[in-house]
């Protein structure tokens, strides 16, 4: 298992170097100038452009800002904004916190009411329950997520008043529940059909048949045999979906006002700070690759057949 870990961890460096450099020359190639925006509508000054410019090491060529920011970065150097000269590193250190407990409730709502509805409806394949869920999740998936947000919103929020329309302290966990909510909805669709459609694979099953016939009690032939085998395919998309949920918590967290590593990437993005939206990625790229090297160890505790030399 040492060694498994080991070569995994070594193979993380190319794919890391490699997604930063691809994000790196994308935020590169978007339009407009970062430090002219610092004018706004009046008219930049050329010399103090081109200062501001040499300063960052922005008139350096490309490859050469791509080698110096790997520098900086493995000394934990994100570089600074140039709108407000603040250290990114400072920037990111206090937005992450945020996104992580808004991604951990909206992943521990996926797993737990996703998996549950999954098992409910694969054992009880064909009856209404089954069908419920399945209309339910294929509800959930073909609305944008914008429009639960708003609805949700305007129904708990404005006319019920039972929560806050917006967060007004990320801190405050009791906020963050209506924001979870509706980061987690997809998700929770996906790990249900995800569960139901192996829970009824898996039933039919010669080990389930085997357990059947020694007259196991249901509960333990569900829980010990069915749904252990059944939760790989699942354990596979939660995995994914940690960094997909603070990645994609840039439409939630704009809807609820959440200060959050989502909201700091969209302020990137509209000022164009390359810097930001470059830092902002390489740590979610982080978080995927270590979610991935997690996942995978969990494998061989779900199913005892899986071995990593």
């Amino acid at each position: 298992m040492g060694r498994y870990v080991a070569r995994r961890l070594l193979q993380m460096i190319p794919v890391f170097i490699g997604t930063t450099l691809l994000i790196f020359l994308m935020v590169n190639a978007l339009p407009g100038d970062p430090v002219k925006a610092l004018w706004g509508d009046k008219p930049p000054d050329p010399a103090q452009v081109a200062q501001i410019k040499h300063d960052r090491g922005l008139d350096l060529p490309l490859w050469e800002q791509y080698l110096h920011y790997m520098k900086g970065l493995f000394q934990g150097d994100f570089g600074k904004t140039i709108a407000g000269n603040r250290p990114i590193l400072d920037e990111i250190t206090q937005a992450f916190p945020v996104s992580m407990r808004l991604a951990a409730m909206a992943w521990t709502f996926e797993l737990v009411v996703g998996i549950t509805l999954g098992v409910i409806a694969g054992i009880r394949r064909g009856r209404i329950i089954d069908t419920t869920v399945t209309m339910f999740t294929l509800l959930v998936i073909s609305i944008p997520i914008f429009v639960f947000g708003r609805g949700l919103q305007l129904v708990f929020g404005n006319e019920l008043g039972w929560v806050k329309p917006t967060v007004q302290d990320s801190e405050n966990l009791e906020q963050l529940i209506l924001p979870a909510l509706v980061l987690g909805l997809v998700g929770l669709a996906y790990v249900a059909r995800l569960t139901r459609t192996s829970i009824k694979e898996n039933r039919s099953a010669d080990y389930i048949r085997t357990a059947v016939a020694k007259g196991l009690p249901r509960r333990r032939i569900v829980s010990r045999h069915l749904l252990r085998n059944s939760l790989i395919p699942v354990v596979t998309y939660l995995g994914t979906d940690i960094g997909a949920l603070m990645g994609g918590a840039v439409i939630t967290e704009g809807i609820f006002n959440v200060t959050g590593v989502g909201n700091l990437l969209f302020q990137g993005i509209a000022r164009r700070e390359g810097a930001v939206i470059v830092g902002v990625v390489t740590v979610l790229v982080l978080v995927y690759l270590l979610a991935s090297l997690l996942v995978d160890l969990l494998y061989a505790v779900l199913d005892p057949r899986i071995r990593y030399a």
